[in-house]
């Protein structure tokens, strides 16, 4: 674990020194952020007040367990806790829901020690029953349908939970889980609240929005005040949060955080102009607008390099139809069309990446081919298959497949005279998105595919994705992290956001040497053999190419000049310790 533990903090140094020592590469935006971050540090705030943030998509459910988009995580994160946590500078693993941990020499027995300070947000205890509850009834619950099961499920099998007393849990892994201390930050819900939801088959549709607040029951610094569909989200802060300053003063700072719905990026950046929000996530193409009244209207946009999501093209290759309609989820000849890895390749090259980088990002950004971000400086490998911009040899790999412009209207059509014309979607409320996506249609067209562009509301376009599987072709974007296992959700064939199959089952031979990389990095704490497994899947991703990637956006936010404690980070965002955020010069007194 040593070794683990250096190689990992060697990995954490230069990632750091690429983000933040190197100047900012566009005139608009200070050079706030220094080398890492050597005036970090927790000051003792003053309580009171609110930060108003904007959401471009109402949340889906308040559900933490069974969520699968950012509309709804990005609340339920200010709301539920795990056992450890991720720091957002160092990126160590710190103790959080327990205080403490051992693991055995095996590496496969891991005890938690629980804090006993801890209270749920409606005054109920804390204790191991909790933990239980949310691994055997909720995580692997075969009802519960949750990404989880995924991450916790090594070749098959269960990592069983034991509780040795009210604040001490075991552990027992199946094998040496690598990844097991940072997935441990798995939000942990209460057994009092939910049993009897699980009991009676109806978890899975509970903490919907139109729950009462009070059903909402988290460890977090906040809990859900007000939801006003279409208009708003309020959280309160939580009076039993546990987490104190190291004046001992109780923590969160702020009274309230409130997200206020605004689909459109257009809209949520006029309402940062008038002072109506206190951050706005910066597109590169906005600078131009809010790099002059950066010090008028006292903000500062920051810039943390690379980001850990880059956006990606996905073609739908579910086989079967939907079991009410009856239709085929997509048609027999453009399934054909969309398995075949060459037709993929030749989409690859088609694409322009540059022009991408320069025309959607302002140049702030970097071309993608790979599942992982640059950001990701540890597991990130360079040795990847690579599609440069070269539409001719697009046309030629077509052209090899069989394709040709049978009627010469720039169409081309199959060899059983299909013609190549694909329903092309993403989510209307990303303004970049929607533009890299005009942009791709435009490359696509070049090349003879006949594009037919719709913008989606982002939850609409989920179901198409996850439910309906009614969908040809979809511009989005995953967020990623530190550890590359936490994405089998994505890349398992049995995982729930393996979009293009959702079968259950491996289609092609990459998918199981894929599904047997994962198993592998999983069970070995060697971090040298852990990149080396790593690396081959992403060069068998680039290969394969079942997600196409385009490019990596640089990280940048425009955060109001009155917050105490803010020290933005590309892996914790702009507000990387809530709870410690305070408001400056803010006269009302320190609660205890």
């Amino acid at each position: 674990m040593n070794s683990f533990r250096k190689m990992r903090l060697l990995g954490v140094f230069f990632l750091y020194f690429w983000l933040f020592c190197r100047p900012f590469p566009c005139g608009y935006a200070e050079q706030v952020l220094k080398e890492p971050y050597a005036d970090y540090e927790l000051k003792c705030g003053q309580s009171g007040g609110k930060l108003t943030l904007s959401t471009a998509s109402e949340p889906k459910s308040f559900n933490p367990i069974v969520a699968q988009e950012t509309s709804t995580t990005q609340v339920t994160g200010f709301i539920f806790e795990g056992l450890t946590r991720t720091h957002p500078l160092t990126l160590e693993v710190l103790p959080n829901l327990a205080q403490n941990w051992q693991v055995d020499a095996s590496g496969k027995e891991w005890v938690f020690n629980l804090r006993r300070d801890v209270y749920w947000n409606d005054g109920h205890k804390f204790s191991a029953d909790d933990v239980l509850f949310t691994y055997k009834d909720l995580i692997y619950n075969p009802d519960i349908p949750n990404s989880a099961r995924d991450i916790f499920t090594v070749e098959g099998k269960k990592i069983e939970v034991e509780k040795i007393d009210d604040y001490t849990v075991r552990f027992k892994l199946p094998f040496v889980f690598a990844p097991f201390l940072r997935a441990a930050a798995q939000e942990i819900l209460p057994a009092h609240k939910y049993k009897n939801l699980v009991t009676q088959k109806n978890f899975t549709f509970s903490l919907n929005v139109g729950s009462k607040a009070c059903d909402i029951v988290g460890t977090g610094p906040f809990r859900l005040k007000t939801y006003l569909a279409g208009e708003r989200i309020i959280l309160e802060r939580n009076p039993f949060y546990w987490r104190k300053d190291s004046c001992a003063n109780r923590l969160p700072y702020l009274d309230e955080i409130v997200f206020i719905i605004l689909p459109s990026s257009d809209t949520a950046l006029l309402k940062f102009l008038e002072k109506e929000i206190d951050y706005y996530p910066v597109n590169a193409q906005d600078l131009s607008i809010l790099g002059p009244r950066r010090r008028a209207d006292n903000f500062t946009i920051y810039n943390a390099g690379p980001a850990f999501v880059s956006n990606f093209i996905a073609f739908n290759q579910n086989a079967g139809a939907n079991p009410e309609t009856k239709k085929s989820f997509v048609k027999p000849y453009k399934l054909k069309w969309f398995r075949n890895k060459d037709f993929r390749q030749a989409v690859s090259y088609a694409l322009n990446r540059q022009k991408i980088i320069e025309l959607a990002m302002n140049t702030l950004g970097a071309p993608a081919y790979s599942p992982e971000s640059p950001a990701n400086t540890f597991f990130y490998s360079d040795k990847i298959e690579k599609y440069p911009f070269n539409p001719l040899k697009a046309k030629a790999i077509m052209n090899n497949l069989g394709f040709r412009d049978v009627n010469n209207d720039g169409v081309l059509e199959d060899t059983s005279g299909n013609r190549l014309e694909i329903d092309f979607y993403t989510n209307a409320n990303d303004i970049e998105r929607v533009k890299i996506a005009t942009m791709i249609k435009k490359d696509l067209e070049d090349i003879g595919i006949k594009i037919n562009f719709l913008s989606l509301d982002f939850n609409n376009l989920v179901a198409k994705l996850t439910a309906t599987l009614d969908w040809e072709m979809v511009l989005i974007a995953f967020t990623g992290g530190i550890e590359p296992y936490f994405g089998k959700n994505v890349w398992s064939y049995k995982g729930g956001l393996h979009l293009w199959n959702l079968s259950g089952s491996a289609q092609e031979q990459y998918e199981e040497t894929i599904e047997n990389i994962f198993n592998e990095s999983a069970k070995t704490l060697d971090e040298g053999k852990r990149k080396e497994l790593f690396a081959e899947f992403q060069l068998i991703a680039s290969r394969e190419l079942p997600l196409i990637y385009t490019a990596v956006p640089y990280s940048l936010y425009a955060v109001r000049n009155n917050f105490g404690n803010l020290y933005p980070t590309v892996f914790g965002g702009a507000f990387g310790e809530i709870e410690y955020i305070y408001i400056q010069n803010n006269n009302q007194k320190t609660k205890n």
